[in-house]
């Protein structure tokens, strides 16, 4: 019998919520933010907004509150072959990589290298093998690319390499809609993606309380095809947000209301995810930290702040300051990932990052599948029932001595424990027979397994035939 009870973590009090989410629309109805996109503009004036000479815009919290009951709690979301694999909402978290890294770890050769569209390809391939790994990104940024072509070719060989739901990053609306074309193409026509979303768009803000033009017109472009957005500003904590972690927090929340407003003003009901990126710049080392503490903290009440709301959520795991996939990385890697899973947060990217999210490991991602497995077992909980009580079994063990035999053992063994493949569970002598292979060694032994041996369901020529047609058509344009 399935245990109803799952573990939760929590970090802010109910009236906590309520007096963040307060001065959130305290920010947009009071202070307001500045928009630089005609057509937004026009959305928010003609419903009752105060749109000022300066591209100054505030916001009633009635605006908001509509938006927030008008956005949809729950959102599906499919794979390239048409099988539903996520649902966001709730509680329910789901793990992936990140996008546009510049630089990629080889563990082999011990540095970096800056990045091509092989490495994405390659962590594409890599991901679609990983059982654990439930969405992908670019995971690297092709420098080799003209940067007008990098995103859709991006987009292009993650496609090809893997069939797992794509959340994708874009130049503007023109390369993006290319993208929401082919995503179409995989769905059998527009009607079928908006049925069955295969991609979700990244697309954020620029903090303090500015929405550029392109970051809106994605988001209103989104709206219109129904393609699932995420609209998530990065504050700065000290720098481009208050310090303190409430107003941090506050900050980055209104900011991410604001891109809802818009959105659903636009189309009401598009999927939408709320999302903040809470950085926090660390002031001995100017670098901006993904894991300290404070970062943890704020980010954890975004997640709050996201099921205050009823609201499906942008989530971060995975990710590590470390320079290298070494022991900082994998315990600051796992504490957040076990965080976002107990925290609920739904669609939690950047699993692999490294050096303040410039550097992707694949042998870090290979072990944060791991790591996730073990994890997901442990969220299961413990299931209470009369058979897990087992009070006849333990008077039956009392008497045999022993419980190795006992057929409640054998019954129980497979679903109870779980097994690890790169974690060591060896006694000393096991370990030092097998060849005193360390995590890392195990997971690069197999990384190489994977990318020799697997291949992912290729597409079909009449598919990739149109998806070149596509990309041909969006060449002319920027030629």
């Amino acid at each position: 019998m399935e245990n109803g009870f799952k573990p939760e973590l929590r970090i802010l009090s109910t009236q906590d919520k309520e007096n963040i989410f307060d001065a959130a629309l305290q920010v947009l109805e009071i202070g307001g933010m500045q928009l630089h996109h005609a057509e937004a503009l026009k959305l928010l004036q003609e419903a009752g907004c105060t749109v000022e000479a300066n591209q100054h815009v505030k916001i009633p919290r009635e605006q908001v509150q509509r938006a927030i009951e008008s956005a949809p709690e729950k959102i599906s979301i499919f794979d390239r072959l048409g099988e539903c694999v996520m649902e966001l909402g709730g509680r329910r978290a789901y793990f992936g990589t990140g996008s546009d890294l510049m630089y990629a770890y080889d563990v082999g050769k011990g540095e970096r290298h800056l990045t091509q569209l092989d490495d994405i390809a390659r962590a594409a391939r890599v991901c679609d093998a990983l059982s654990n790994i439930d969405f992908i990104m670019s995971f690297a940024h092709p420098h080799e690319i003209a940067p007008k072509m990098a995103y859709l070719e991006s987009f292009r060989c993650m496609a090809v390499n893997s069939i797992k739901p794509i959340v994708n990053t874009a130049d503007g609306r023109d390369d993006l809609k290319a993208m929401w074309e082919i995503s179409s193409i995989f769905q059998g026509g527009e009607a079928g993606f908006r049925k069955k979303p295969y991609t979700i768009h990244y697309a954020e803000p620029i903090s303090p309380l500015k929405h550029p033009f392109s970051s809106v017109d994605r988001l209103l472009f989104c709206a219109e095809v129904g393609l699932p957005v995420i609209y998530s500003p990065a504050p700065i904590a000290g720098s481009t947000a208050p310090m303190t972690i409430a107003g941090h927090v506050v900050q980055g929340l209104a900011e991410c209301l604001f891109g809802l407003v818009i959105h659903q003003l636009k189309a009401q009901g598009a999927p939408f995810l709320v999302g903040i990126g809470t950085a926090v710049l660390d002031m001995s080392t100017s670098q901006c930290s993904y894991n300290a503490p404070e970062y943890l903290m704020a980010y954890l009440a975004a997640v709050e702040m996201s099921h205050h709301l009823n609201l499906p959520n942008w989530g971060y795991a995975g990710t590590s300051d470390s320079q290298l996939p070494d022991g900082q990385a994998t315990f600051e890697a796992g504490l957040m990932s076990y965080m976002s899973l107990v925290a609920g947060s739904n669609l939690n990217h950047d699993v692999g990052y490294l050096d303040f999210g410039l550097t992707g490991s694949l042998d870090m991602l290979v072990i944060m599948d791991e790591i996730i497995d073990q994890l997901r077992r442990m969220q299961q909980g413990i299931p209470v029932n009369d058979e897990t009580l087992a009070v006849e079994v333990i008077q039956e063990g009392a008497r045999q001595g022993e419980f190795l035999s006992h057929p409640h053992t054998l019954t129980h063994l497979r679903t109870t424990q779980w097994r690890p493949n790169l974690i060591n569970r060896m006694g000393h002598d096991q370990w030092d027979q097998a060849g005193r292979k360390d995590l890392l060694t195990k997971a690069h032994e197999r990384l190489n397994q994977i990318l020799d041996r697997h291949q992912p369901q290729s597409i079909e020529l009449a598919t990739s035939e149109a998806i070149q047609a596509c990309l041909d058509r969006f060449k002319k344009t920027i030629q």
